[in-house]
């Protein structure tokens, strides 16, 4: 199986369950911070593939929900600086594995580039709360 390096922002429950679905397809999952990491356009940049700029966005953003940032309207350049910037309006989680790197939870994706087994429940990729502060629940 692979190990995915899985940037995430901690506390985030999607995170968390995206998480515990690649653990337990056999996966070694190391997790960081997205909000720490020392980002550039270069660095990220790849993580995009070829998605349109307005997908590298978190749409639960606080900066994207108040409307201060429209990705819509967004250049690929400018795009890059802001989310160095501000980590949060970066599309999670981040991963890459075996030198491929993907931007957000697509489940087919994953399952086509390293393989998941799951139980027949959806893999959510947007946050399920309406504020867009997503929390792990507690036990």
């Amino acid at each position: 199986m692979a190990v995915v390096v899985f940037y995430e922002k901690p506390g985030c429950s999607n995170n968390t369950r995206q998480k515990q679905v690649l653990s337990q397809s056999g996966h070694d999952v190391v997790a960081l911070d997205i909000r720490v990491q020392n980002w550039t356009p270069e660095t990220l940049r790849p993580f995009f593939e070829s998605k349109p700029v307005a997908d590298w966005f978190n749409r639960a953003a606080p900066r994207v929900k108040s409307g201060a940032v429209v990705p819509e309207r967004m250049q690929p350049d400018a795009a890059l600086a802001e989310m160095c910037l501000d980590p949060l309006l970066i599309r999670r989680p981040l991963m890459e594995s075996d030198g491929r790197r993907m931007a957000g939870f697509d489940e087919a994706a994953v399952a086509a580039w390293i393989g998941l087994s799951r139980d027949g429940k959806p893999i959510p990729e947007v946050c399920p709360r309406s504020d867009g502060v997503c929390s792990v629940p507690k036990q």
